[in-house]
């Protein structure tokens, strides 16, 4: 059975990650943007993972510019948009396509996985994947619920 942690993925700095690093932890996917309405949740996110780091949350965000355009530079620009604008310290990897048949591999299982309400495509930035300490999918959220309405969700998971 296949779950999250057989997975790899580059790192905003061009290392390889393997997803078994996370294992034991609650980890949360999102597919990101510098220059989208939702983007401010990048500070959100940010609280929740100081916030629950020591019960071993870890936010993975994932750059794309699918959508609007709106992830147009690369690693150093999006590093510092990042870090500069939201004080993003969670791990982000290298810019990637979620849908279509040049989808990362995270991101087609987790589609897979979770297949949302209109299907599995992902219909925007900032949609979510909360994943358990087994490397299980456990749920999806939209581009529209704020980091801080998820927080039982990952309570929940916290304590499983």
């Amino acid at each position: 059975m296949t779950t999250f942690h057989q997975f790899t993925a580059t790192s905003l700095g061009g290392h390889l990650v393997s997803m078994v690093d996370y294992a034991g932890k609650v980890v949360l996917v999102v597919n990101t943007a510098s220059h989208c309405g939702f983007t401010p949740q990048y500070g959100g996110l940010e609280a929740l993972y100081k916030k629950y780091a020591a019960q071993r949350l870890v936010v993975l965000g994932f750059p794309c510019n699918q959508f609007g355009k709106q992830e147009p530079g690369g690693a150093d620009e999006i590093a510092r948009t990042c870090h500069i604008n939201y004080g993003v310290s969670f791990p982000m990897f290298e810019k990637v396509e979620v849908n279509g048949t040049s989808a990362h591999p995270v991101f087609r299982y987790l589609k897979n996985e979770l297949p949302g309400l209109l299907g599995g495509g992902i219909k925007w930035n900032f949609t979510k994947f909360l994943i358990g300490r087994d490397g299980e999918p456990l749920k999806r959220f939209a581009p529209i619920t704020t980091p801080e309405k998820m927080e039982a969700a990952i309570l929940a998971a916290l304590e499983s």
